[in-house]
Formats: structure tokens, C-alpha cells, sequence
């Protein structure tokens, strides 16, 4: 059976015989038909409940006509920027312009606006005044309360709020999303749907409101840092969709925001009607002369297994966003899209990922979760893993084991990252064993993220010798298997915590190993993690603790220089930083020194790299310099630790 795109146009609509629809979708993406797409999920769900939905995409947000393309929808208009904030798609750290955009097409960039649910939301509502708007995807979910924002620098309202809209539907949004278009279909008035789990809305007073905590409001968090900070560990402790409480923010006397528990995990049979959709699995065909979306590339071959994440990465906004219960699909309902995938003609044999936030995580961390939730004040496997914590690969392995034995399937690859503190708390090491042997091409991404174990805790990382024990243990296994596959490590500069005395220590850690990783990922403050409100604060929302942050540009260009050391570009900000800490020690010609002295002397010129500029003589060195250089470089890849590093590592994007 042939199957179709929802209608874009009005053209579509009125083929399909409709003369309105029920929903208007606004997405800040380009339309692709494939359940890595958020506006495909919620499109397609509501499909299946009977709705009729059209879908506007990237629309012109200086045109208020361009939201008009299906007129006034029965019951409402659903909008989100899209798979990402709008901010992080549009600048890098240093808040440069990026230069594409894999979420359009062609990878055009500057095809949604900055803030983009803010712009959509008001936009729409210039035109219709009172009919419903609903906001969701990340950029929504993650600025759902009042928010450190990063690129103005400053504390934001909720987008609830400056977007003109009505409800916020956070996280994933499938049952939110029903409850909503049933209570609207209902002739509710959206100013009464305030009980929905996994909403926020906004309220003029609290006499409906009978079990919230009330937080800190936001003209006191903009007073003072610290009641911010006090508001965001109430919010972190608040994510779980059993013991999660009613959460209350003040904005003035007769506005308050109300956010309701998270809605409850979805089970395995209704994840698998989740991906059981009808989807083209493709871009919308009026993309294709503009050189269809990126994006897609990434995703059309891979296998979406699980959602949710108990790793508690400082830095990550899953538990916000996902929540830490893992949900997962059934073998078959994975089994089955494979199959489908090697029908396609693009298709070249290689399922490209098997996995989630965590791939290796098929399991809740504990049984006690699927009835009274998560723990509020502590984590599964930091800073060690919990007594109660369980380890079981076999699920997992199963499925690996089925989807390799498909036929037209050559290989299996496992790129969404994998927890190598839960591989280690597995003592079976089955998966350690098939994933060197069956699921690595060469190289397999971990993400260590740093080496001080003072950055490591504030990161919410395991200890540095968690990670060389895995290293150990890769190596071994792979020397068993007679395999030559080696470790990329994702590192990250900049974290709160870390001085320029640790980012010293990353740096002789890289030389330990006798690596240079090509990419670094310098630390991104983006809405909702406990790192952005240690940056925003300078203490640690967990106890209230001081925490240095490196905020000055060139304090944190320094840090990332460090890790690129052997970089000629970087060779004056590293000696910079050396001397700045009194570490000229590694400054030489000595086995442990990071970079070579610089000087002149008449005309001879000796840098750091051993090139040398008009002199014969000093050519002749050089020359010698680089093969001793060169002779302990292969003298290092003797040693079995040294060996399971990529030369050409990447950082994490």
C-alpha cells in the first residue's frame, strides 16, 4: 500500500476531500515523514485518533500570511522550532552564525527565526486571536519555567508566557498531546485544561491548584542567582512521573505558571504502535530539487530502541526532556522495520545504529521504578553505581543477534554511544565481546568527557579510572578477537570545575596516550541542565556549593588549545597557559613536554614544531628532531594502552 505525506497545502487538504482541519502543525523543521522527527510522531499519533492535521513547515515568520495556508483550524495550532533550540541550530558556542542547517533543505541556514516557538507563537497570533496554541518539541520542553538563556545572557520568562500560547505539552508528548485535542474535541475552553499531566499552563489564581510547591518568583530569581538556583534543584528533583509534584512559579499577583507531574512512561506495546505509523519514511518530494534535508541521512538507516536515560550527565537535558525511566520497543516492532529498511533501494546493507540516549540501555536501572519512580537524591551510577542497580546485557545482545541474522543485512553498527560504566558493572562481558567482535567499524566513540575526577564529579561522570579500566578491557578483548579497533574519546573543555590547572591535566593525559583528538567540544550552556545553572550561578544547585566557571573567551580558548596541543594554530595560547600556571616543565624536548621552546637567534628561527626558516643547518636538525619525534611515536604504539586510541580521533559535535 502506497503510502502518503499529510497534506502541506491547501491544495492537499481539499484533495482528501476536507474542507478544515482540526490541527495546524508549525514546525521550525523541514517536513520529514520519518519517527526521528518529532513533528512526525505527533502528526501521524493524531492521524491515528482520527484527526485531521496539516502541516506547516519552516513557514516565513516575517509573513503573517504564511500561517494562513490551511485558514483557522477547528480546534487548534500545534507549533515547535523543531529537533533542536533554534538558538544551539543557529550559533556555535563563541555565538559565531553557523553556515548550514541539516533540518533544512539543502542545509540552508536562517530558514526559522531565533527563538523560533516565541516568533511562531506570536505570529499566529496576530491573526487568530483566540484560537489555541500548543506549544512543544525541545526548545519548549527545556524553557518550559524561567531559564538561563545563554546567547541574551540573561534569565527568560517561560516561553509559555512570551509566546501568546495556552499549553505547554513537555517531553515526548504522546499522551499529553491525545488528552489535549480530546479535552479541546470535547468543547472544553483551553483556558480549563489545567490537569493534564505533562502540561504547563498559566493560571490567575491558585484556588484550582490544591497540591503545588511554589517556587521562587521570577522577579526574585532575577534578583538573586541563588534562588534560582535553589528553584532549578526543586524543578531536577521534580522529573519523575510518580513522585514528581505540581510545580508553581509566580510571575505577579495574578499570574502563575503551573507545570503538572510528567506523563507516565510509555509501555513497550505503546512505543511499538509509536513506530508503527504509517510513515513514508522520507522528506516531503518538494524538497528534492533543493537537495532534500540532511538530516535524514543520519537516521534513515537506524533503529530507534529505547527512550530515556539514568546516566545523569550534568550537562545533558534528558532527564528534563525524557525523564531516566528507560521505555523500550519489543524485538518484533524493531525486527520488523528492519526488515523494511532492507526494501529500500537506498539501502546498502548496513543498519547504521541500534539504539537511544543510551544504546546499552534496554532495562530500568531498577524494578522499583515502574511503580514509585526514581530516586530524588541520588543517581544510578554516579558517583558510583547503586547497590540496587541492574546490569543485563542479554536483552540487548538477543536483539543484536536477530537483527544481524536478517537476511540483506552485512552489518550492525552501535554509534548512539554506549555507558562504558554500565558495560563494567555487567561482570558477563557477552556484550563487551560482540560488540568488539560484530558492531565496531574500527572505531567505537566513548565519551570519557574529561580526566580530573574534581571535573569529572561536577559532570556527573564516572572517575577517571573507571574509564582506564574499560580502555584495559577493550584492549584486551580486541587482542583476543585479533582485532586492531581503537577508542575515539569525547572530551570537553570548559566545564564547570575545570581551572586551567585540569585542563593541563586532560592535556598530559592526551600525551600519555599519544593522541589528538581533530574536534573538542568546548561546554555549551544550553535551557535545563544542572551545568548551565553552575554557569549561570557559580554553585552547584546540589549543595549550594561555589564552583569555579570558566567564562572569559580567552581563559576558555586556552582550556581548548590545550587539548589540541600538537596544533601549531594553538602553539602561542598553550605557552600561554603554561606560564600562566608555572608549568614550564612541559615546555622542551623531553618525552613529557607538550610543546618545543620558541626563540631566535640571529637568523635562526626554532619553533615548537621543528621547522626552521632560512638555515641549512638548522633543516638538519629539524630533520632529526622529527625522527626522534617519529621513533618514540612508534615506541608508544608498542605499549597495549597507547594502541586503543584513534590518532585521528573526533570530538564530541
Amino acid at each position: 500500500m502506497r503510502r502518503h505525506f499529510l497534506p502541506v497545502s491547501r491544495k492537499d487538504m481539499e484533495e482528501r476531500g476536507w474542507d478544515q482541519v482540526d490541527f495546524v502543525y508549525v514546525s521550525g523543521d523541514a517536513y520529514v515523514d520519518h519517527p526521528s522527527f518529532g513533528h512526525a510522531i505527533i502528526t501521524r499519533m493524531l492521524e491515528a485518533y482520527g484527526y485531521k492535521v496539516g502541516i506547516i513547515a519552516q513557514p516565513d515568520w516575517k509573513d503573517k500570511n504564511s500561517i494562513t495556508v490551511f485558514g483557522e483550524p477547528r480546534l487548534g495550532f500545534l507549533v515547535s522550532a523543531g529537533n533542536m533550540d533554534s538558538m544551539v541550530n543557529h550559533y556555535s558556542i563563541s555565538k559565531k552564525r553557523r553556515q548550514s542547517d541539516a533540518y533544512t533543505p539543502g542545509g540552508v541556514i536562517g530558514k526559522r527565526p531565533d527563538y523560533a516557538v516565541v516568533v511562531y507563537g506570536n505570529l499566529i497570533r496576530q491573526v487568530y486571536k483566540n484560537i489555541p496554541i500548543i506549544l512543544g518539541g525541545i526548545e519548549a520542553s527545556l524553557r518550559r519555567f524561567a531559564h538561563y538563556d545563554y546567547w541574551s545572557n540573561k534569565l527568560k520568562r517561560s516561553v509559555l508566557l512570551d509566546s501568546g500560547a495556552d499549553i505547554i505539552s513537555y517531553g515526548m508528548g504522546e499522551r499529553s498531546i491525545i488528552a489535549i485535542a480530546e479535552a479541546l474535541d470535547s468543547g472544553m475552553d483551553v483556558k480549563d485544561i489545567t490537569y493534564i499531566d505533562g502540561t504547563v499552563c498559566k493560571v490567575k489564581n491558585l484556588d484550582s491548584v490544591y497540591d503545588g510547591v511554589v517556587l521562587p518568583s521570577f522577579e526574585q530569581m532575577k534578583e538573586d542567582k541563588m534562588m534560582y538556583a535553589q528553584s532549578f534543584y526543586k524543578q531536577y528533583c521534580n522529573t519523575d512521573p510518580y513522585t514528581g509534584k505540581r510545580l508553581i512559579e509566580p510571575y505577579n499577583d495574578h499570574l502563575y505558571l503551573v507545570q503538572n507531574p510528567p506523563s507516565k512512561p510509555l509501555t513497550t506495546e505503546e512505543m511499538d504502535r509509536v513506530y508503527s505509523y504509517p510513515y513514508t519514511r522520507n522528506y516531503h518530494p518538494d524538497y528534492e530539487p533543493l537537495g532534500g534535508v540532511p538530516a535524514l541521512n543520519e537516521v534513515k538507516f537506524s533503529l530507534i530502541s529505547n527512550r530515556g536515560c539514568f546516566g545523569g550527565c550534568s550537562f545533558c537535558a534528558l532527564t528534563f526532556h525524557q525523564g531516566r525511566i528507560i521505555q523500550t520497543r519489543s524485538h518484533e516492532s524493531l525486527l520488523e522495520e528492519a526488515e523494511n529498511m532492507t526494501k529500500d533501494p537506498d539501502f546498502k546493507g548496513y543498519i547504521h545504529d541500534v539504539g537511544g540516549p543510551t544504546a546499552n540501555f534496554r532495562l530500568p536501572s531498577c524494578q522499583k521504578q515502574l511503580t514509585k519512580g526514581v530516586c530524588k537524591n541520588k543517581q544510578c551510577l554516579f558517583p558510583q553505581p547503586c547497590k540496587n542497580l541492574k546490569t543485563d546485557h542479554t536483552d540487548y545482545i538477543m536483539l543484536l543477534r536477530k537483527l544481524r541474522g536478517i537476511k540483506g543485512v552485512k552489518k550492525v553498527f552501535i554509534r548512539s554511544g554506549i555507558r562504558f560504566d554500565y558495560v563494567l558493572a555487567d561482570h558477563d562481558r557477552t556484550f563487551l565481546r560482540e560488540l568488539c567482535e560484530h558492531h565496531v567499524s574500527g572505531q567505537l566513540k566513548v565519551a570519557p568527557e574529561h580526566i580530573s575526577d574534581k571535573v569529572l564529579s561536577k559532570m556527573g561522570k564516572p572517575e577517571n579510572a573507571v574509564y582506564r579500566k574499560f580502555v584495559n578491557e577493550y584492549v584486551k578483548m580486541n587482542q583476543k578477537l585479533g582485532k586492531e579497533q581503537y577508542l575515539v574519546p569525547y572530551l570537553m573543555s570548559s566545564h564547570p570545575g575545570s581551572t586551567m590547572k585540569e585542563a593541563i591535566e586532560l592535556a598530559e593525559h592526551i600525551r600519555e596516550y599519544g593522541y589528538m583528538p581533530e574536534q573538542v567540544q568546548d561546554f555549551y550552556p544550553t535551557p535545563s541542565t544542572l551545568s548551565t545553572c553552575m554557569y549561570y550561578t557559580g554553585v552547584d544547585p546540589r549543595d549550594m556549593k561555589p564552583v569555579y566557571v570558566p567564562k572569559n573567551p580567552h581563559e576558555k580558548a586556552m582550556q581548548r588549545a590545550l587539548i589540541q596541543y600538537r596544533d601549531p594554530k594553538n602553539y602561542d595560547l598553550v605557552m600561554e597557559a603554561l606560564k600562566q600556571e608555572g608549568r614550564m616543565d612541559l615546555v622542551g624536548f623531553g618525552r613529557e613536554c607538550l610543546i618545543r621552546p620558541r626563540k631566535m637567534t640571529g637568523n635562526r628561527y626554532q619553533s615548537f614544531d621543528g621547522k626552521a626558516s632560512r638555515n641549512s643547518s638548522r633543516k638538519k636538525n629539524s630533520f632529526q628532531d622529527k625522527r626522534k619525534n617519529s621513533e618514540h611515536i612508534k615506541s608508544s604504539k608498542k605499549k597495549t594502552i597507547r594502541n586503543v586510541h584513534s590518532k585521528k580521533g573526533q570530538g564530541r559535535k
